[in-house]
């Protein structure tokens, strides 16, 4: 068991480093059993700090010194001193260089950090710390240096040399060997250094930049998957040109290049000028990637590119301000993925992953503001709430400012601060300065934890025609914060009059009407907001396009909610007002359930839902998301204890009535759909993706009959389908279908067709873990057995593991707790082999106190036994203590 307490590192504690690097000359000799690093560092003092020279300290961690010398003259071993995390020395002057050898092993590296190996290709992922498992550095992101890198290698195993920025020159070295150099003209800080070495193939295209500047753009992959590579190339295209009109962002350098590896960690990385990615986010073909793939490869090549600007021209003075650089580029990708698909249901998807997931980090032990106050391991704050809630953030900034001041105030930050490393502070200055406003209260956002709860009440007064909204905010304690002061918090909203028309607003004391939606912005604990000129008591629409991550509470009623599902001209609310009314009818399902009545549906969902499959003009993928229920991942985290079986009865029980009373409807979409499916080709396009998401959702709800003309139907899509989203929605369907024989027909043929595709094996291993059929534990044990499952792989932990313990309630949280010991056994396990992935599988029992007493138990008990196991990684120790805490 661990005996000493981590470090732990404060934001309060930042100091400049003592030391700069102006220049970084690497050299790296690659062969089967070792590396040789050779490091070449132009070092000076950094005089903002004093004019001293104290001794300099270098990181550098798993790393065997072979040779050190300063300005020259090689070193004796008392003239430094070395641990297992850092290297120190004296220098003589305030300008010097430092040359170092090392030797690493790169193919034993199991925690895919530095440089590793994927299968038979060297690669690497140096954040947030790795670099110093590559050489000794100042492995910190204030720390930024002109790089130029010699890789050296086999010439026949690796005949592709890649690193960040533009190639200056290349040859041979003997019969057997060759040698690329590159030179990225532009400062970075470690953590953006990328190195690539392997028999790749690759799909090549240009770029002609809004200067007219040619860009090559190359995609390197493995040669079985150049045929998978367009989709990411055509959106490489995509993001460049919209970057270019919306931010202004032109690309910098000669070429940009993505290499797609087996083994990551994370889903890519932005290394300057040679993005490497988790293949799962640049792979993409119809035959063996979704719709929801091929959106999620488009977004993360969007979000990789434009982190050029937004993190690499730009970036992080320390680990703190992570999301000045995540989070601002998460809503930049939303941005470009809203224009490039349906700007509403983009808008639905991201807000419910908010609510189902980030905000449970929110209520959970590892609740953080978006800019930390401290950490003992930065890997474990790669979090929803750096990214995700970071976003909401930006995009709060955007609702307040508008869109012009937004883009003054990006224009500003990027101008003043190119080729810097800054904070978060230094990116709302910018904001306060291009629009002259003050956002000091604004600012709580980056440093309360938590979400804030929004209580509206309202009053309509006929006599003085008026109609008064009131807000109450508030946000419940989190870890090392009781007390919170009150938000900026903008609310968009509209009101309705009885017909459905949204009604000219003008707020009582204005002189004129102003449209009919605005945004408000409730900055005290308790505030009303008095509209004038009503007639009749309005229906107030609020928070339009979720404008602020927040949770809100009105006394809707259910007729009020059917009315705002048909005639609010808001998309996202019209969804909004359709998951409340299907939360409130599941709410009843489970207190029936509680009190062993007969389970009966509120007719209105159902006649709501109805009104929408029936309406041919509606946008398919908004009437898709409109279908789905909410998740019981979601209906658990709304309630203050969360009953696993009562919830999952519940859904159940409502998607079988959807599926009884709705079943002509739906099966005339299905029809329908599926007929332009069979006789239109696969195009990844958004009326595309509407129109196979309303086929699918028809089908899953369709199955639940367990009528023969479905099963028919389903097999003839899964037989049939020319597409990935058609056939692995005919999969998981059967899967979850009491058809034994054809479930495990369809299950085989599956296999043994995409025996070789990883990618596509990972799917077949996910639809397995997320059956809530009995026996769900089981079958996951038995699939580790399989010969395409390994754990030392990210992806398959995530598709087989992650996916059980996150997805599958009902299994994962079974009464005898066998499941908690399952992922507790998995952890212990990965801690040894991978901390990064062995820490993000916790999630699932850090929020035992979300559950019953029994199952408190239960879950407490596994995580004091992970505690209890050895010797623990910081990553592991950090998310287990805090969730004991």
């Amino acid at each position: 068991m661990r005996t000493e307490q981590p470090k732990v590192i404060h934001l309060k504690d930042y100091q400049a480093p003592e030391y700069l690097i102006d220049e970084t000359h690497l050299t790296f000799e690659l062969y089967e059993d070792r590396t040789l690093v050779h490091a070449r560092l132009a070092l000076r003092r950094n005089l903002e700090r004093d004019q001293s020279l104290p001794p300099l300290v270098l990181h550098g961690q798993e790393l065997e010194l072979l040779a050190l010398a300063l300005d020259g003259r090689q070193l004796g071993p008392k003239e430094y001193q070395l641990d297992e995390n850092q290297l120190s020395l004296q220098p003589d002057s305030p300008a010097f260089s430092l040359e170092t050898t090392v030797c690493i092993h790169p193919e034993s590296n199991t925690a895919l950090e530095g440089l590793y190996k994927s299968g038979k290709m060297f690669c690497t992922q140096c954040e947030a710390e790795g670099f110093r498992k590559i050489t000794y550095y100042l492995d910190r992101p204030d720390v930024m240096s002109v790089f130029t890198t010699t890789v050296k290698a086999d010439k026949k195993r690796y005949p592709i040399l890649l690193s960040n920025g533009n190639p200056v020159a290349s040859g041979t070295e003997g019969d057997d060997r060759h040698w690329a150099t590159w030179n990225d003209p532009f400062k970075k800080p470690a953590y953006l250094f990328a190195l690539v070495a392997g028999d790749l193939k690759s799909v090549e295209d240009s770029f002609t930049t809004m200067n007219d500047r040619e860009v090559a753009l190359r995609i390197y992959v493995e040669p079985e998957n150049i045929d998978k590579c367009q989709h990411a190339l055509d959106s490489l295209k995509r993001s460049m040109r919209w970057d270019e009109q919306v931010y202004g962002r032109e690309y910098d350098l000669d070429i940009f290049m993505i290499v797609a590896v087996s083994d990551f960690n994370m889903g890519a990385m932005e290394n300057k000028g040679l993005n490497i990615f988790n293949s799962g986010a640049v792979l993409a073909r119809a035959e063996t990637a979704t719709d929801a793939a091929h959106q999620r490869v488009e977004a993360i090549v969007a979000h990789e590119y434009f982190h050029n600007w937004s993190g690499n021209r730009v970036t992080c003075r320390d680990w703190f301000q992570l999301s000045l650089k995540e989070g601002f580029t998460v809503f930049r990708d939303a941005g470009f993925s809203a224009d490039m698909n349906s700007a509403t249901v983009k808008r639905i998807e991201d807000v419910a992953y908010l609510r189902t997931h980030q905000f449970a980090e929110d209520a959970g032990p590892m609740a953080h503001p978006i800019r930390p106050d401290s950490f003992i391991e930065i890997s474990n704050f790669y979090t929803l709430t750096i990214y995700e809630k970071g976003s909401e953030v930006v995009g709060m900034l955007r609702t307040l400012l508008g869109a012009e001041g937004f883009r003054q105030g990006t224009d500003l930050y990027f101008a003043r601060h190119d080729g810097q490393a800054v904070t978060c502070d230094d990116f709302v200055k910018a904001m306060e300065e291009a629009n002259q406003v003050d956002l000091t209260q604004f600012k709580r956002w980056y440093s309360q934890a938590g979400t804030p709860h929004l209580a509206v009440s309202e009053h309509f007064d006929a006599g003085a025609r008026t109609y008064s909204l009131t807000f109450h905010q508030s946000c419940p304690p989190t870890p090392g914060q009781k007390h919170k002061e009150p938000f900026v918090i903008p609310i968009a909203l509209g009101l309705l009059d009885q017909n459905g028309q949204e009604l000219p607003l003008r707020l009582q004391g204005e002189q004129t009407v102003g449209s009919s939606s605005r945004v408000l912005s409730v900055t005290q604990a308790k505030q009303t907001f008095t509209f004038a000129g009503m007639t009749h008591k309005p229906l107030p629409s609020l928070l339009r396009g979720f404008s602020a991550p927040v949770k809100l509470e009105f006394p809707y009623e259910r007729d009020q909610l059917m009315f705002l599902m048909q005639h609010d001209s808001d998309g996202f609310n019209r969804w909004e007002a359709g998951q409340r009314l299907a939360v409130q009818a599941l709410h009843d399902l489970i207190a029936q359930y509680h009190c062993n009545e007969t389970l009966v549906i509120d007719q209105r969902l159902l006649t709501a839902l109805r009104s929408l499959l029936e309406n041919d003009s509606l946008d398919q993928a908004m009437v898709a998301e409109m279908l789905s229920l909410p998740s019981e991942a979601y209906l658990a985290e709304i309630s203050e204890t969360a009953d696993v079986e009562a919830i999952h009865v519940a859904r159940e029980f409502a998607r079988k009535a959807i599926a009884q009373t709705l079943f002509e409807p739906l099966w005339q979409r299905y029809q329908a759909n599926r007929e332009v499916s069979r006789s239109t080709p696969y195009v990844a396009h958004a009326e595309h993706f509407a129109r196979r998401a309303l086929q699918n959702i028809a089908l899953a709800y369709l199955m639940l009959s367990e009528k023969a003309e479905v099963l028919a139907a389903c097999l003839e899509q899964f037989e049939q389908a020319d597409n990935m989203t058609e056939r692995l929605t005919a999969l998981v369907v059967l899967v979850h279908s009491p058809f034994e024989e054809e479930k495990a027909t369809a299950l085989a043929w599956f296999a043994e067709r995409f025996a070789n595709d990883p990618l596509v094996m990972d799917q077949w291993f996910g639809v397995q873990a997320g059956c809530p059929l009995p026996g769900g534990l089981e079958r996951v044990q038995h699939l580790m057995q399989h010969p395409a499952f390994t754990i030392k792989n990210p992806n398959k932990v995530r598709a087989l593991i992650g996916a059980f313990a996150n997805q599958n309630h009902v299994n994962f949280h079974r009464r005898d707790g066998a499941g908690y010991r399952f992922l507790a056994d998995q952890v212990i396990m990965l801690n040894a082999l991978n901390p990064q992935i062995a820490s993000r599988q916790l999630s699932p029992l850090t929020r035992w106190r979300k559950f019953d007493q029994a199952r408190q138990v239960l879950m407490k008990g596994e995580l004091e036994r992970i505690l209890a196991s050895g010797e623990l990684s910081s990553d592991v120790y950090e998310v287990v203590s805090k969730s004991l805490a």
